[in-house]
Parts: structure tokens; C-alpha cells; sequence
């Protein structure tokens, strides 16, 4: 669709009326000198070489070439539909499970970490496919939404861990329910939940939550990580085995039926973990063989086709004709023709340059040929450093090859010569997903901020910035920590003086002498004795209160 990427230049049109006024104002003043003169005859002799009607026209041939001006300096385009990169593909929300019944060990190195792995195949398997990912224990908590970027999936999946998810416990329902809140209803795209775990579900509301998903046409497959038999959980934090409150070892076992008859109500099928191969493989068949009419498209990498150098030929030839147009010179319309031809071959030629070294790079990046979409996006910029599209695009191939600096410096680029809100939200989230992997959070919670201003309802934004929020919150916790301990080794090392400090135990004040009276002692031990009492009343009652939520199992 044809449109004006800066309609904010159209202003310039305000002085069209300005040039017109002055233009009347010449004429009026012209007229009065004449009537100066005196002698009409010979003013008329004087004038004889004057055409007013060709003053007229040289005029608005002017303004016409002003007009044909602000016209291409407002950029008409109109989106190349040649270079938006559609894939065929589904979106897949996985929800992994990392309650600490996850650690235990029955399937080396543990469940937890052979769940990664097999997650990271499915990922490798499923290039055309949009992957999201949930953690849950107690809770369950959106890591990453559904996005193309499968390096970034990669990425939140390895840091991973019981200690992302506050509330201990395992609730299978809550993860479904925070898969299906995911998803955009609005796609018309086959939609697919994959729950990784061992099944040892501590809440009822897993097989009704799978059913409503059901039927709303979201597919559920599970994946059952563990063995029958069971095994012990190793607690990180004592380098113990968990034990429960009767002090027992805790023995986790995979409960097969539960993750069985979550998939049954899903329209999903059930697999043991076995191979990781085997199973990835599996899984992608079910989802092709359902999801193959369904397409999903990425118009992040659009070129747009240009329309400013026909405006500027034409502006071009009008100030051509208006210059050779004299009273003593006939115009030369066919020089002017010439000239105007020459300047829209050259601006086309220039302009269709800068487009093939874009579409060549959008090519080469489709194919994960990013080297060579740099070269190319490089290419277009040697043409036209502003280019919006050639800095975005490669700015998303310099941070697929891990170039962070470079890519944000590209993305800043395409910012400042870009007056579209929409373009600039997305180069603005862009540049926040290249600092967050950097750790320059900071600098990435600003990204976030500014993407959020200029589009508040784009949720991947909300939630990456809630993420950096929470990792520069606990950066800050782990900083605050090494400097009490750096303080304490400190106090350490100092030599103790042991005169000093008992001379300054001989020089502090000594109690002085009660000056209360046996009644006023007893009334206020009475006093003190209520207290405590209504203390221990208030401590019992907490007590024996249940805490609301808090799950019978932390496990």
C-alpha cells in the first residue's frame, strides 16, 4: 500500500501561500514604478521585451517544483510484498517443569538437564517454527514468549533453574494456563503445548485445564522424564538428600498416568523419555503432520520500494524549463528533457543499487548465510548510510553472529533516520534483546522502556523488561552480598587490642542505682506480664492459621 513515511514534512507546504503573497506583492510594486515613470508611452516602450503571462508561468513552475520537493523529501513507498520472508511453520509453547523433584538423578546427569537437552533438539529440529518457553514448579512464570529467535530461545532455556521459580511444589494446571495466555488468539496458525515432566503433579486441575485446551484446538503432548521406580532428590543447597517432615528421604517416581491422561484430554500423545533423538523426532512428526497447512510469517527484514527520485526529476525539470524560459530565449524544452531523463536514470540506478544489495542480504539471511547478508547490507550502506531497512537488518545479522556493540550501534542508526513509530519500537526491542544477552542491563532496561512508550501493548517487550528487571535486581543482591563478606574478611584480619578494649570496658558507664519505688516496679512488671501474654495469645493464633497457597509439598 502506498504511503508517506515522513507526512510530518508536508509542514513545508505552509509556505506556498507565503510565496504566492510575496509573488502579488512584486506585481503590485512593479505596476507602481511603471506609474512612477510618468510617460505611459514610454514606459510601455521600456516594457516592450516584458511578458507578464511568462512571469506568471516561470513563477509556477516554481511552485510546483517546491511542491515536487516536500513530495520526496516525504518519502512515498510502498511495501516490496517480494522481500517479506514468510516460513512455514507452528507455534509451540514448551512448558518445562523445574520443581526440584526435577534434580533427581535416576536419569544422568539429571531430569532437569536431560529435559534441556531435549528441548534444545526439538529447537534445532523446528527452524520454521516459533518457540515459547514456561517454567513452573508452584507457579508457572513465562521465560520467553513465542518468537523466531531460536538462539534466544536457546539462551533462557540454559539458565534455567528450581531457583527461577519462588514457590516450590509442582502444578502442571498453572503452566497450561500460562501456555494458553501466550498464545495470540488472533493468528490463524496451528498452536501446540509440549509439557515436559515427571508427572509428580501436586494440584487436580491439570486434566480439566488440558480438556479446555483441547478444545479450543491447542494440541497438549507430554513427555514423561524419570523412572517408575524413582529416586532420591539431592538438595543443592545442603548437598543432601531432601527429607520430608516426618524426616524421611523423599523418593520421586514418574507418574506416567497423570502425563498419559493430560495428553489424552489434549488430543496429544504420551512418550517416555528414552532417546533424545528418537523422542524430538517423534514429537516433530505429530506436530507436521498436523500443523503442515499452517503458515506463520516474519516482516521484521521488509524492503520498501521508493518513489522520491520521480519527484525530484520532476521538480528537476520544472526549475530546467523556468531557468531557460527568458524573454530573449525561446526554452529549450528538449534539453531540459534530456537532463530530466539523465537525472532519473542516475537517482533509479542509485536507488535500485542500495534495493538489490537488500534483497541480496535478505536472501543470504534466510539461509543462515550471514556473512555474506552483511556484506551485503554493508553494500547498501556505502550507498546510502541512512538507510532505515539495510541498518536494522543488519543489526539482526550482526547479533546472530554474537557482534553485540556492532548490532546495537546499527540498530541506533536505523532510530535516528527513521521517523516511523512502528520501526523504531521494533529497532528499539531489538537493540534491548542484543544488551540483555550482552548483561548490560541498563542499558537494555532503557531499550525496553523507550520500545514500551512507542507501542505499550507489545507484551515481548513487558516481559523482557521484567526479566532484566528481576536480573539486575539480583545482580545488585549478589554485589551487596560480596561486599558484606569483603567487609567482614576485612574486620577479620585487624589485630585485636586487648588493653585497649579493656580499658574501655573499665571506662563505660555503669548503671546507676533504681530511683523506683516498690509500687511503681510492681505495677510495671504487671504491666510487662499482659504484654507478653497477649504476645504468645497473637503468636498462637498465627500459628495455627494454614498459610494461604502454600503448597504441602515443596517439591
Amino acid at each position: 500500500m502506498l504511503h508517506f513515511q515522513y507526512i510530518e514534512y508536508f509542514v513545508a507546504l505552509a509556505a506556498v501561500p507565503v510565496m504566492i503573497l510575496f509573488y502579488l506583492q512584486l506585481v503590485k510594486w512593479k505596476k507602481k514604478t511603471g506609474k512612477k515613470i510618468g510617460d505611459p508611452s514610454l514606459v510601455k516602450e521600456l516594457t516592450a521585451g516584458y511578458s507578464s503571462k511568462k512571469f506568471l508561468t516561470k513563477f509556477i513552475l516554481i511552485i510546483a517544483a517546491f511542491t515536487f520537493c516536500v513530495f520526496a523529501v516525504a518519502g512515498l513507498v510502498t511495501p516490496d510484498k517480494n522481500q517479506k520472508i514468510n516460513r512455514k511453520g507452528t507455534d509451540i509453547m514448551i512448558a518445562l517443569d523445574v520443581s526440584k523433584s526435577m534434580l533427581a538423578r535416576d536419569i544422568k546427569p539429571s531430569r532437569l538437564e536431560r529435559a534441556k537437552q531435549l528441548i534444545s533438539t526439538i529447537i534445532d529440529k523446528s527452524p520454521d517454527d516459533r518457540i515459547g518457553l514456561v517454567i513452573f514448579a508452584g507457579r508457572g512464570y513465562l521465560q520467553m514468549p513465542l518468537t523466531v529467535d531460536h538462539e534466544a530461545a536457546k539462551m533462557y532455556l540454559s539458565s534455567a533453574s528450581p531457583d527461577d521459580v519462588p514457590t516450590q511444589g509442582t502444578v502442571i494446571s498453572d503452566a497450561l494456563q500460562m501456555c494458553d495466555a501466550a498464545f495470540n488468539p488472533n493468528d490463524k496458525t496451528f498452536k501446540s503445548v509440549l509439557l515436559i515432566s515427571d508427572g509428580e503433579d501436586h494440584d487436580d486441575d491439570a486434566i480439566k485445564e488440558a480438556k479446555e485446551l483441547g478444545k479450543a484446538g491447542i494440541m497438549v503432548n507430554t513427555i514423561g522424564i524419570g523412572s517408575p521406580e524413582g529416586a532420591p532428590i539431592m538438595d543443592p543447597a545442603t548437598g543432601q538428600y531432601k527429607k520430608d517432615d516426618k524426616g524421611e528421604t523423599v523418593i520421586t517416581k514418574l507418574n506416567e498416568k497423570e502425563l498419559s491422561d493430560i495428553a489424552k484430554a489434549g488430543n496429544g500423545i504420551y512418550q517416555l523419555y528414552t532417546n533424545t533423538d528418537a523422542v524430538a523426532s517423534k514429537i516433530k512428526n505429530q506436530l507436521a503432520n498436523i500443523g503442515k497447512e499452517t503458515s506463520t510469517s516474519d516482516s521484521l527484514y521488509i524492503s520498501f520500494k521508493q518513489y522520491f527520485q520521480y519527484f525530484l526529476g520532476a521538480a528537476f525539470l520544472l526549475l530546467l524549463i523556468e531557468f531557460f524560459m527568458s524573454d530573449k530565449k525561446r526554452i529549450k524544452i528538449k534539453s531540459a528533457v534530456a537532463v530530466f531523463f539523465f537525472l532519473g536514470f542516475s537517482l533509479s540506478s542509485f536507488s535500485q543499487t542500495a534495493k538489490d544489495a537488500i534483497i541480496k542480504g535478505n536472501q543470504a539471511y534466510k539461509e543462515n548465510n550471514y556473512n555474506a547478508a552483511e556484506n551485503a547490507y554493508q553494500q547498501a550502506l556505502k550507498n546510502s548510510d541512512s538507510d532505515v531497512t539495510a541498518s536494522y537488518n543488519l543489526g539482526n545479522v550482526l547479533y546472530r553472529k554474537n557482534n553485540t556493540e556492532e548490532a546495537v550501534k546499527s540498530y541506533d542508526n536505523a532510530i535516528a533516520n527513521t521517523k516511523d513509530d512502528s520501526v523504531k519500537q521494533k529497532a528499539f526491542y531489538n537493540k534491548g534483546v542484543a544488551l540483555q544477552a550482552a548483561k548490560k542491563l541498563p542499558q537494555c532496561i532503557t531499550a525496553y522502556e523507550n520500545s514500551l512508550i512507542l507501542n505499550p501493548k507489545d507484551e515481548d517487550a513487558r516481559q523482557n523488561l521484567q526479566r532484566a528487571l528481576k536480573e539486575q535486581e539480583k545482580q545488585q543482591q549478589q554485589n551487596q552480598k560480596k561486599n558484606q563478606n569483603k567487609n567482614k574478611n576485612q574486620k577479620k584480619q585487624q589485630p585485636k587490642n586487648q588493653p585497649q578494649n579493656k580499658q574501655q570496658k573499665n571506662n563505660q558507664p555503669q548503671p546507676s542505682p533504681s530511683k523506683l519505688s516498690k509500687q511503681d516496679a510492681e505495677e510495671k512488671l504487671k504491666s510487662l506480664l499482659e504484654n507478653e501474654k497477649q504476645l504468645q495469645d497473637k503468636m498462637h493464633k498465627i500459628k495455627g492459621a494454614a498459610a494461604p497457597n502454600s503448597p504441602e509439598k515443596d517439591w
